[in-house]
């Protein structure tokens, strides 16, 4: 009877201790974000009442489409390269047929941190040529030049900040050692912001966002009359919403370019008015391509893989 005592107590503890192990916690295995897949498209499509570019019109204030296409690849989460292709409509001074953009660049993301670096053609095919020795047709009543072709290029390197999940701020620098091929180098540098508000329960999210970007010019080459471009300032302040893969924006922008240092460096075709003689702009006309705008856009974004509900 003993024997049965102390056999049935420790049968009795062996059971208690295996329960008390298999109750105890297990430390979970930390959860990996999946890695992005390693090819992806992105593409989309724009319409707005004035293509308006470092706050200077493309379209002589006029609607523009635009379009664009971008494969990437995804080295790892925090490494993609990325080359692409977009067009836009404008209307150019020496009536170039559009404004075609050829580009590629790495993107590497630490953290918060958010890195762009690369190099941007901008093709304007189909031009033409508008000087004294021209044969294309008479020069505009401002005696504006215009080269054939108004192609260049330009390397940049842009950084953003997630300062908090709803808000950010970024900086970029853009150099060209020929601006418009006019002859005269250029660097474009500025800092942007954006915060963006919760999204509503339809899925509606409001943003608003700004930007203030400096363009120190150079001097143009001979056909240009080797003029001394005047750097200018340019700053946009606006508000907008995103619906799935939809954007919708509506922009204030203006620079500090009076209209005759404006007409010296567009070479603006439309410029009739008068009596503003500067330096760069010794004829006096003066063009309004410069001044304060309002822009509305409408844009579509998607990648491969966008899950749209």
């Amino acid at each position: 009877m003993k024997k049965l005592t102390v056999a049935a107590v420790a049968a009795f503890a062996l059971s208690v201790g295996s329960a008390s192990a298999a109750d105890l916690p297990v430390k979970a295995k930390p959860i990996v974000a999946p890695e992005p897949p390693a090819w992806d498209l992105a593409f989309g499509s724009a319409i707005t009442n004035d293509y308006i570019w470092r706050g200077i019109t493309q379209s002589n204030h006029k609607p523009s489409i635009a379009a664009y296409f971008e494969p990437r690849y995804n080295i790892n989460k925090d490494l993609q390269l990325y080359a692409g292709l977009g067009g836009a409509s404008i209307e150019f001074p020496n009536r170039a047929a559009a404004e075609v953009d050829i580009y590629g660049g790495i993107r590497p993301t630490f953290d918060k941190l958010s890195f762009d670096f690369g190099i941007w053609e901008y093709w304007y095919p189909a031009g033409q040529e508008f000087s004294a020795t021209s044969a294309q047709g008479p020069i505009p009543v401002n005696g504006n030049f215009a080269k054939k072709d108004a192609s260049f290029f330009e390397v940049y390197a842009k950084v953003n900040y997630a300062v908090t999940d709803a808000f950010g701020v970024g900086a970029y620098v853009y150099y060209s050692p020929n601006v418009l091929n006019t002859g005269a180098d250029g660097v474009f540098y500025g800092g942007t912001a954006k915060y963006s508000f919760p999204a509503f329960a339809n899925g509606v999210q409001w943003y608003t966002s700004g930007e203030v970007g400096h363009w120190d010019l150079g001097t143009s080459d001979a056909f240009y009359g080797f003029t001394n471009y005047k750097d200018y300032t340019t700053w946009n302040v606006g508000i907008g919403w995103t619906y799935k893969v939809f954007t919708v924006d509506l922009r204030y922008i203006d620079t500090d370019l009076n209209k005759g240092d404006c007409n010296a460096f567009t070479g603006d075709h439309t410029a009739t008015a008068t009596g503003f003689v500067t330096t760069a702009n010794p004829g006096g006309f003066g063009s309004n391509w410069c001044g304060a705008a309002f822009v509305a856009r409408l844009s579509a974004d998607l990648t491969l893989n966008t899950n749209v509900k």
